[in-house]
């Protein structure tokens, strides 16, 4: 749709962006046209996609949601949502990768104790910094706000930790590793504090390697923290308030994050689905595949379906830039509704599809895998299932 007032023409954009939005989202675009030809590969070969990822620092897209003052495009969740819609279309690995680190990344910018806040938003702003989350623990599993380890106190300055971090995305690649560990002498896990650990720092080690059903190019990896020396500076925030920082800055750009990631497999499974319906047939009649009515219903089904959800993650990201008391109810809502959304969707595509689908002969069938890992990833559909009906009937999340 398109609204002229004095000759000037604005586009009406599902996720609310503006003229220079849109150009980062075709940005993103040009970078999924090159990168899809590789997507494949990455996932049968389960590799991390360092050609992504250098387009993306190559674009500036590494900052686009890092302040301007620190070289950073300055962008908003809505474009954020976009950019990543259009890299999951292509390679949901490589969209995987930059939600995460996205999502790290506004820890520094919001962390009021970070000591070299400033040059790290610049090296992520410029591409030469990627980052990643580290919460959950092999003792809390998917239960990512309640962290087993607990810092011990080293002098009046630094801190050490040891702890196990499991499924850490980008393990082998980021350069940084946003976590998250109990308070010295806490009385509850979520009594946590968040901290910066660097992959390069004595004490940090990858322990394993990831071959997984889907997303498989995303390097997630358990990561060992042994006796690693914190210092005052590379906490992300005051001791205790950890729980604060992912619930009220890292939840809501993970969530709009995967949720558009979502939607991006979605998008892709019923283009898919559009191009085999519409080029294959029988050749005893001529009929095309789109001339059955029931796969044709199966389509309009996928495509009602993802612009619900988009729609409802559309509402949110506006509603994030003027919160009010229902903000986190609808970022919850949006996670849940775009993970089942795509579970929906890439099943009524391999059913569409048939055979073509089934036998990989379509990149439909690995859209069905990764479209899966969303639902196990924390907070998982059950976790979000219970904190909407908590949130719902006036209950604490915890």
């Amino acid at each position: 749709m398109v609204h002229r007032d004095n000759d000037t023409e604005t586009m009406t954009h599902i996720y609310g962006i503006d003229a220079k939005g849109l150009g980062f989202e075709a940005k993103a675009s040009e970078i999924a046209a090159k990168i899809s030809s590789t997507a494949e590969e990455v996932d049968k070969q389960a590799r991390f996609p360092k050609e992504s990822l250098a387009a993306l620092a190559e674009e500036g897209l590494l900052g686009l949601c890092i302040p301007r003052e620190f070289g950073g495009c300055g962008q908003s969740p809505g474009v954020f949502a976009a950019v990543t819609e259009q890299l999951a279309q292509a390679c949901p690995s490589t969209a995987m990768v930059y939600v995460m680190h996205v999502a790290a990344s506004q820890t520094f910018v919001a962390s009021q104790t970070l000591g070299e806040q400033e040059s790290l938003l610049r090296e992520v702003a410029k591409g030469s910094h990627l980052t990643t989350l580290a919460f959950s623990e092999r003792g809390s599993r998917s239960q990512f706000w309640a962290p087993v380890s607990q810092f011990r106190e080293d002098g009046q300055d630094a801190y050490v930790i040891s702890a196990s971090k499991s499924w850490v995305t980008s393990a082998n690649h980021a350069d940084s590793y946003v976590s998250s560990a109990q308070q010295p002498a806490a009385a509850s896990p979520l009594e946590s504090t968040l901290y910066l650990a660097r992959r390069s720092a004595s004490g940090v080690q990858v322990s394993g390697g990831f071959d997984g059903l889907g997303l498989r190019g995303n390097d997630s990896a358990p990561v060992e923290f042994t006796n690693l020396v914190v210092a005052t500076e590379d906490l992300l925030s005051v001791h205790g308030a950890g729980a604060a920082m992912m619930l009220e800055i890292v939840l809501p750009w993970f969530s709009v994050g995967t949720a558009a990631m979502a939607h991006g497999l979605c998008r892709a499974a019923i283009g898919a689905t559009q191009g085999h319906l519409s080029g294959t047939g029988f050749a005893h009649d001529g009929r095309k595949l789109r001339d059955l009515p029931n796969l044709r219903a199966r389509l309009a089904e996928m495509s009602c379906r993802t612009e619900q959800s988009r729609s409802l993650l559309g509402f949110t990201v506006q509603t994030m830039l003027a919160p009010n008391d229902q903000t986190p109810l609808y970022v919850l809502q949006s996670r849940l509704s775009a993970l089942e959304a795509a579970i929906y969707v890439t099943d009524l595509a391999m059913k569409a599809c048939g055979g073509a689908a089934f036998s990989r002969h379509l990149a439909i069938e690995r859209m069905f895998r990764d479209a899966r890992a969303g639902w196990v990833m924390a907070p998982t559909v059950d976790h979000l299932l219970d904190f909407v009906g908590r949130a719902l009937t006036g209950l604490p999340l915890f």
